[in-house]
C-alpha cells in the first residue's frame, strides 16, 4: 500500500506496511485506489459531456467522500462502488477508462505533490457537498469541477497549470462551504451561543458522532418521548446551537473530547454509538456490540443503517444497555465541565459594531483562529498552550474538533464577548472567513491588514481544502501544524512559502512572539 494523506502517516512520508497509522488495512487502500482510479475514469468518459446529471454527481461525491481517512474500512461496500462507477461508464458509452494510481504515486514529486493536494482537497470538498446534498442543496459549478478536477489527475498538466488548479480547488470549496452553510441555517436556523453539559445523566442514551445535521435530526425525531437522551460527540458539538435541533429537550450536551479519544473514552460505555461521517478509529471488543454506522460510514462486522434511515436497532440497543444508573461527570481536557459553542457569523457580526469599538479603544489587541483537526500524535499540546499564552486582551476564534485542546478553559470576556468563541465544525470556516471579512471592510483594509493571526492543525482532507481556501483567497502568514503535509514537495513548499508566507509552527512562546512584534 502507499498513503500519505493524513498528518500522522507512518514516519512522516507515507504508510507502505500491511496496515496504515489510522488502521486501514493495505487490501482496503489498495480498493481505495481503485475507487479513486475509476472516478477518474468516469470523469474521462464525461469529457464531452455538457454537465454530470444527479446520478454521475451523487457517484462521485460518495466515492470521494469514502476515500477520506477514517470514513471506510470496509472492503464489500468499496467494491460496490466500484462495480456501480464501471457500470455508469459502460452505459454512458465510453468503455472503462479506469487510472491506475500508481501512475500519480509514482509521478515527479512536484507533479504528485500539486496533484495531491487537488485530489485530497477534493475529497475533502466532496464531504460537505455531500452534507448538501443531502438536505436537497447542490451546486453545479461544484459537481462539474469535481470531474474537471479529477481529470486534471490522470492527465499529464504542467506545473503551472496544476498549481493555478490547486487554487481553483480552494475557490471552488468557498462555493461548497457557503452552500452548507445555506443548507445547515436554513433548515436548523442561525447557531447561537449555547453551553453544553458534559455530564451524562443517568438512564438510556444515545452518542452520535461525525458531522452530519440531518441525521441527528431523524435521530432526535425517532427517540422522542422513548426515555433516551441523546449526547453528541466530535465534530457533532456544535449542532446543540441550532435553534430546531436544541428545541429538542433529549438533546442534552456533549460525551467526551475529539475523535482520537474515542478508544478510551467509548471503552465498555453502556450506550450505542452512531457514527454518521468520517472519524471512525479501529473499534474495540469492548464496544465493538454498540457501534453503529450510516450513509458513507462503514467498518466490518457493525451493523449498518441503510438509506431508510431506521434507527430502531440503535433504539433497542440504547434501551437494553441501560445507560449510567448515577449520573455521569465528563470533563474537557483542562478540567471544564461546559462547552459554549453558537459563535457563528451571524452572532459575532450582529455585534460587530462593539468589536470594531473595541479594536479602536485598545480593548482588544489581536484576533487569533486557532482551529483545525485533532490527532493523537505527540506535539498537538502546542495548540492548548498557545491559547493559554494569548494576551488577556486577545479574543481566540475556534472551529473543528482541535477546539477540544482547550474549549474548555474559562478565559474571561473582553467588551462583553467570552474570548474563545466556537465558530463551530470544519465546514464553518467559511462563518470565520465571513467574520474576517466584514472586519476588514468595517476598518476600510485587507483581511491581511487585520489584527488577526490563524494558527491552524491539520489531520486530514478537510482541513487540506480549507487551507487551499485561505490560500485562494490570498489569506497569509497561516501558521501550520503540528507537522507539514507530507504530500507536499519541498518545489512546492517554497512556492507556498514565498507566495502566502505560509509557516510551520515551532513553539507556542516564539509563535506569539514573533506574531505580536509585527
Amino acid at each position: 500500500m502507499f498513503c500519505f494523506q493524513c498528518e500522522q502517516t507512518a514516519l512522516g512520508k507515507g504508510c507502505t506496511k500491511h496496515q496504515g497509522v489510522c488502521g486501514k488495512k493495505d487490501h482496503t487502500a489498495h480498493l481505495q485506489d481503485e475507487l479513486t482510479g475509476a472516478m477518474i475514469g468516469l470523469a474521462r468518459v464525461m469529457e464531452k459531456e455538457e454537465a454530470p446529471n444527479d446520478e454521475v454527481s451523487r457517484l462521485v461525491m460518495k466515492g470521494l467522500f469514502t476515500t477520506v481517512t477514517n470514513v471506510n474500512f470496509n472492503d464489500p461496500t468499496i467494491k460496490k462502488q466500484v462495480e456501480d462507477l464501471h457500470n455508469l461508464q459502460k452505459a454512458i458509452g465510453g468503455g472503462i477508462r479506469d487510472f491506475d494510481m500508481q501512475e500519480l504515486w509514482n509521478a515527479n514529486e512536484d507533479i504528485r505533490s500539486l496533484k495531491s493536494l487537488i485530489l485530497f482537497g477534493l475529497r475533502g470538498m466532496a464531504a460537505y457537498a455531500y452534507h448538501a446534498d443531502v438536505l436537497g442543496y447542490h451546486n453545479e459549478d461544484v459537481n462539474a469541477f469535481f470531474l474537471t478536477a479529477l481529470r486534471a489527475i490522470g492527465g499529464e498538466e504542467d506545473m503551472d497549470t496544476l498549481l493555478a488548479l490547486v487554487m481553483d480547488t480552494g475557490n471552488v470549496n468557498l462555493q461548497c462551504m457557503a452552500m452548507l452553510d445555506k443548507a445547515n441555517t436554513e433548515t436548523y436556523g442561525t447557531p447561537e451561543p449555547t453551553e453544553v453539559s458534559m455530564t451524562i445523566e443517568k438512564g438510556p442514551f444515545i452518542i452520535i458522532t461525525g458531522h452530519d445535521l440531518h441525521d441527528l435530526y431523524l435521530l432526535l425525531e425517532q427517540t422522542k418521548d422513548k426515555g433516551i437522551n441523546i449526547y453528541t460527540h466530535g465534530e457533532m458539538l456544535p449542532t446543540h446551537a441550532y435553534p430546531k435541533l436544541k428545541d429538542y429537550p433529549h438533546l442534552k450536551g456533549n460525551f467526551g473530547t475529539a475523535w482520537q479519544n474515542q478508544q478510551k473514552e467509548f471503552d465498555g460505555v453502556p450506550a450505542p454509538i452512531l457514527y454518521t461521517t468520517n472519524c471512525l478509529m479501529p473499534v474495540k471488543d469492548s464496544y465493538s456490540d454498540r457501534v453503529f454506522t450510516t450513509e458513507v460510514v462503514s467498518y466490518p462486522e457493525m451493523v449498518h443503517i441503510g438509506p431508510d434511515k431506521d434507527f430502531t436497532p440503535v433504539i433497542e440497543k440504547a434501551l437494553e444497555l441501560g445507560g449510567y444508573p448515577e449520573d455521569h461527570k465528563m470533563t474537557g481536557i483542562n478540567g471544564g465541565s461546559v462547552l459554549t459553542t453558537g459563535f457563528a457569523r451571524g452572532t459575532v457580526l450582529s455585534v460587530a459594531d462593539k468589536v470594531v469599538e473595541a479594536v479602536k479603544g485598545g480593548s482588544i489587541s489581536h484576533f487569533f483562529l486557532v482551529g483545525g483537526c485533532d490527532g493523537a500524535k505527540p506535539g498537538r499540546n502546542y495548540y492548548t498552550e498557545f491559547v493559554k499564552q494569548t494576551p488577556d486582551d486577545s479574543i481566540v476564534l475556534t472551529l473543528a474538533c482541535g477546539k477540544y485542546r482547550f474549549n474548555d478553559l474559562d478565559l474571561g470576556t473582553i467588551a462583553g464577548l467570552p474570548r474563545i468563541m466556537d465558530v463551530g465544525q470544519c465546514n464553518d470556516a467559511y462563518s470565520a472567513i465571513q467574520i474576517a471579512l466584514a472586519l476588514a471592510d468595517a476598518f476600510d483594509c485587507t483581511v491581511n491588514e487585520l489584527p488577526l493571526t490563524l494558527v491552524l492543525s491539520w489531520y486530514e482532507q478537510k482541513a487540506v481544502c480549507v487551507l487551499l481556501t485561505l490560500l485562494s483567497l490570498g489569506i497569509k502568514n497561516i501558521y501550520l501544524g503540528p507537522t507539514l503535509p507530507a504530500f507536499v514537495s519541498s518545489n512546492v513548499l517554497n512556492v507556498l512559502v514565498e507566495r502566502f508566507g505560509l509557516t510551520p509552527i515551532s513553539t507556542p512562546e516564539e509563535d506569539l512572539k514573533k506574531i505580536l512584534e509585527k
